[in-house]
């Protein structure tokens, strides 16, 4: 009789197992994502410091103004920067946006002829150098453009490239929408001048050139970014514009580091500064879009209707310091770094069960210097678990991690590093036998 029972019992448990495998082969996927979870995303302590602004703020004597910094288009400072003015030749910088995109884009060549119709050589203003139906290079015709400022250059340049210069200032205008400037950004020639001093005024175009502070610094932003060569030209104090002539072009730039060495503007000059556009009529007063850069860092800053020309450099000058002084690129996380709260998530249906996981590339910041890494906030989440299923090849976007730091957010995939292999048949079942019974286990000795 014992024997009878004792045979029982391993025919019921042999009977059981039978079942549970069968169950477990009917609902093995459903059975498999339950038995692991992720783990949970955690948040780091908030930021406690504001970097955007220090207490030394720069007070400049100007209607408007604002500090960029050029990589990554954050503002250190800005002062009435949304409030449109007249830019006066500032302007000119889309005039040069477009024209190197044209370059880019291979329409033309820096050696490509281009030709001054009399509506480019008549233009008033700053220039006032090419004849009409004189043919120079593109470079040569974007030296005296980008250099002196020359309004029959970018005159010039709005025909070759807009046929008219009002169809021109329509791509202006179309292009700053593109940049992400904002609708009080309006274009209404290729130079900056006003209306009323346009041989030729836009029939179709209304109102004037305007801009505010904040769309200079965008514009200049998008030219430092997409066609950094501006710096090549805009650099150099003076140049003749011709090998044949008698005086060459002076740059309108006073701050450039080039004049570091004249007697009359050395003490204008600006360690690093190697652009960008000057600007100046009755209606705009005196302008300056100006980029610098020390340590590794490049500034943006933008100043609007200063009384004097001298004042324009000097607020200039202030805003530079600002930015050079109180703020500082940091590295806050590294490529292929582990991030603390996930460093792993859990894979179904793989030979392995979970994937490490690093940063697909690492994140700068324009912190106030001494910035602490506590004042930064670190937010990482995996994707959504159906995408957490083998086969996983090693680079594989798996969660993604998120930093912010006084308004500034950025964001970063998460990638696995390592591939997962996706298991056979038998490996899950066994996996799935192991995972039963050891939570059936786990809930008898709870219940005991």
């Amino acid at each position: 009789m014992r024997f009878l029972r004792f045979t029982k019992k391993k025919v019921a448990l042999v009977l059981g197992v039978s079942i549970i495998a069968q169950s477990l082969l009917l609902h093995i996927q459903p059975t498999y994502a339950a038995d692991t979870k992720t783990p949970a995303a955690t948040t780091a302590p908030a930021a406690t410091t504001t970097p955007a602004t220090a207490s030394n703020e720069p007070k400049i004597s100007a209607k408007s103004g604002i500090v960029m910094e050029a990589s990554t288009g954050t503002v250190l400072y800005e002062m009435n920067a949304d409030e449109a003015f007249p830019p006066a030749s500032m302007a000119k910088m889309m005039t040069e946006y477009l024209a190197m995109e044209s370059i880019k884009e291979g329409k033309f060549k820096w050696d490509s002829p281009v030709t001054a119709t009399k509506n480019a050589a008549d233009v008033i203003g700053s220039g006032q150098l090419i004849a009409e139906n004189e043919t120079l290079t593109f470079k040569d015709m974007f030296n005296a453009m980008s250099i002196y400022s020359a309004n029959d250059a970018s005159v010039a340049f709005a025909e070759l490239l807009g046929g008219t210069e009002e169809n021109f200032a329509k791509m202006m205008n179309e292009k700053a929408k593109q940049l992400g400037m904002s609708d009080k950004a309006h274009f209404i020639s290729a130079t900056g001048l006003s209306r009323a001093d346009l041989k030729n005024p836009p029939a179709s175009i209304e109102g004037e050139t305007k801009m505010t502070a904040r769309d200079a610094a965008i514009l200049a932003y998008n030219i430092l970014k997409d066609h950094k060569e501006i710096l090549e030209f805009t650099k150099i104090p003076s140049l003749k514009l011709r090998p044949t002539d008698k005086t060459p072009m002076i740059n309108w730039n006073w701050m450039l580091e080039g004049n570091q060495t004249n007697t009359n503007l050395k003490k204008y000059a600006y360690a690093g500064l190697d652009g960008l556009k000057t600007g100046s009529t009755d209606d705009a007063g005196y302008c300056f879009t100006g980029t610098a850069e020390k340590n590794g860092m490049r500034i943006i800053t933008v100043v609007m209707g200063t009384k004097t020309e001298p004042e324009r450099f000097n607020e200039t000058r202030k805003l530079l310091d600002y930015g050079f002084n109180n703020f500082e690129i940091k590295p806050f996380l590294n490529a292929k770094q582990q991030i603390d709260s996930l460093k792993i998530v859990n894979i179904k249906k793989g030979v392995q069960t979970q994937v490490p996981l690093v940063t697909k590339t690492g994140l700068t910041f324009i912190a106030k210097k001494g910035a602490k890494d506590t004042d930064f906030t670190i937010t990482a989440v995996p994707v959504e678990e159906s995408k957490l299923v083998a086969p996983i090849t090693k680079g594989d976007a798996l969660g993604k991690v998120k930093v912010s730091y006084n308004g500034q957010e950025k964001t970063v995939d998460l990638i696995a590093d390592d591939d997962v292999q996706k298991g056979s048949w038998i490996r899950l079942l066994f996996r799935s036998f192991k995972n039963f019974f050891s939570d059936m286990f786990k809930g008898v000795k709870g219940g005991s």
